[in-house]
């Protein structure tokens, strides 16, 4: 029996971390797998391409609005039986996101027995892990896989490193890197020149396609809505080498010099 995968997804805000997701999500569902996705981000929009579009109630809402919650008020069943779940967010300026994950996570696992039952469970966290309250998931072992979603930039790959820092600092290892391509120049051999020198490795190289944009538009995630395209290969890849993947190094960061030295 396979142990159960639960991985979180970190990186630069805007970087693509719930797209990508949703896709491997998807992807996983596509070969058999049972699936969770849990959307920690207070958007709430980590599964809605899942949903066909729609948005889902958020635990910290329901919560909040001291209604007898019951599992099917908080589990969605979207593409492929994937089980959706949004945490939603604090109160703006009340509140720490941090907890507010800790608490709806725990009311999730006295409501969903069959969480249990799944093969993976997609922690979709939002902002950088520097933020403690984010680091919530990994210090509670809710998660026992860390990736780190970049691009080329250097912003991005600013924000990787910090995390690098961060996981180092809670001796949490990093099990890869995904590059999502913003079309930068030796994109690839940046990012993997990066993955190498921190210690870890180069997952996967997402590039940039207008069909991802579109599919997210009409609600769907590109494994359903354009399966035969080039870039949903690469979404199965990235969902194959993950499922496989038994490796992970404490990463070591690099210095700021390094860093801009990588993306000249």
């Amino acid at each position: 029996m396979m142990e159960q995968k639960r991985i979180a997804i970190y990186g630069k805000g805007g970087i693509g971390k719930s797209s990508t997701a949703s896709n491997v999500a998807a992807a996983c569902a596509d070969e058999g797998f049972k699936v969770m996705i849990i959307g920690c981000d207070p958007k709430s929009d980590s599964s809605i391409t899942l949903l066909g579009g729609k948005r889902i109630p958020t635990i910290l809402d329901l919560l909040r609005q001291k209604i007898d919650v019951k599992e099917e008020d908080i589990v969605h069943e979207g593409y492929k039986g994937v089980k959706c779940v949004e945490v939603g967010g604090p109160e703006p300026g009340i509140g720490c996101a941090g907890r507010g994950i800790i608490v709806a996570i725990q009311k999730l696992r006295q409501m969903c027995k069959s969480i249990d039952d799944m093969d993976l469970i997609i922690y979709d966290v939002p902002g950088d892990i520097v933020c403690g309250g984010f680091v919530a998931p990994i210090r509670k072992g809710l998660v026992n896989e860390a990736y780190i979603l970049t691009s080329g930039e250097y912003m991005p790959l600013y924000a990787a490193n910090n995390i690098c820092k961060g996981l180092a600092k809670i001796d949490t290892p990093l099990s890869g890197i995904i590059c999502n391509s913003r079309s930068v120049t030796r994109e690839e051999e940046i990012v993997r020149k990066f993955s190498e020198e921190i210690g870890s490795k180069l997952m996967a190289f997402i590039p940039k396609e207008q069909i991802v944009q579109d599919c997210e538009r009409d609600g769907y995630s590109v494994l359903e809505k354009a399966p035969d395209s080039p870039v949903a290969s690469v979404y199965r890849e990235l969902a194959h080498a993950i499922m496989s993947n038994n490796s992970s190094v404490l990463p070591s960061s690099l210095e700021d010099e390094r860093l801009r030295e990588l993306t000249r």
